[in-house]
């Protein structure tokens, strides 16, 4: 007997059925191992957990849990915890499947962190730490501007490096890039988008889709859809991009460097003649605040 969709999808991202999304019961529990990834995401930031506290470098704290218990689907998105970033797991290398309700991993992001981590743009403190990577330089010379924190600027340079070896049936999918840093809030809302942190690119937005363009996608019908091939996606995926093509809210243009949801297996290759970083911090700690 034939697999729905859904269940289909259940089984490929190897998640709870429909109706059990991220805040309610039956959804991915989180454990500590989880929250163990940040350490290993972020070494030069994060030195321990201790004791339910997220323990920086410079020596302040951040509690990982706010103690509000299982949340609703809209307070997980807009007032998210450090343990509700990590509440659902990434499926990495998946098929193309519409991903079930509610399931959007990686759209959650404590503010208070990523401010931490990366600065607050509405302060000006991004800007200091952006480089400029060419973009897809055998193909054209655009340059977009990329944090050096945590490396994301060398990564991304990686993926440009790979993806401008793909054949040319694939171009359309990513000329031009629609862009990487903007200090920017995510439509619709009053959060500070990971644009605004330049941590995230958007590939060319005429072959993408996004859930708010979809007809009556405000009103909770969402009908998945997806034209990025995922020769694309996956190799974003392998530098510790994760894709919002995997979110029910769906964002297909859209990528970001999440470490601590998908850590990186491409190793950096030395970086091409073009995919030169201006620029560049040698390590991008940081900021220390």
């Amino acid at each position: 007997m034939p697999l729905s969709p859904i269940l289909r999808a259940c089984l490929v991202l190897l998640l709870v059925c429909p109706g059990s999304g991220p805040t309610r019961a039956g959804a991915d529990v989180f454990a500590p191992p989880a929250i163990k990834r940040l350490v290993a995401a972020y070494p030069e930031a994060i030195e321990e957990i201790d004791e339910g506290w997220l323990v920086w470098r410079d020596g302040s704290r951040m509690q990982i849990d706010d103690g509000k218990g299982i949340k609703s689907f809209r307070a997980w998105l807009d007032d998210p915890d450090i343990e509700d970033m990590l509440r659902l797991s990434y499926p990495a290398g998946a098929d193309d499947v519409p991903p079930p309700p509610e399931y959007d991993p990686g759209r959650a992001r404590n503010a208070a962190f990523f401010d931490k981590m990366y600065g607050d743009c509405r302060k000006g403190e991004v800007k200091p730490r952006l480089t400029t990577v060419t973009w897809l330089p055998r193909k054209t010379r655009q340059r977009l501007e990329v944090t050096t924190v945590n490396g994301v600027a060398a990564r991304l340079a990686a993926v440009s490096q790979e993806l401008d070896r793909l054949p040319p049936e694939f171009d359309k999918f990513l000329l031009p890039a629609g862009g990487t840093y903007n200090c920017r809030v995510i439509a619709g809302t009053s959060r500070v988008s990971a644009h605004g942190y330049g941590i995230a690119i958007d590939i060319a937005v005429r072959q993408s889709d996004y859930w708010r363009w979809a007809p009556d996608a405000l009103s909770g019908n969402i009908v998945y859809r997806n034209r990025i091939p995922l020769e694309i996606v996956h190799i974003f995926e392998r530098h510790g991009f994760i894709w919002g093509g995997r979110w029910h809210h769906y964002d297909t243009m859209h990528f970001e460097y999440r470490p601590e949801l998908l850590p990186p297996i491409a190793p950096l290759e030395r970086t091409a003649p073009g995919h030169s970083l201006d620029n560049a911090a040698p390590n991008g700690a940081p900021l220390k605040k």
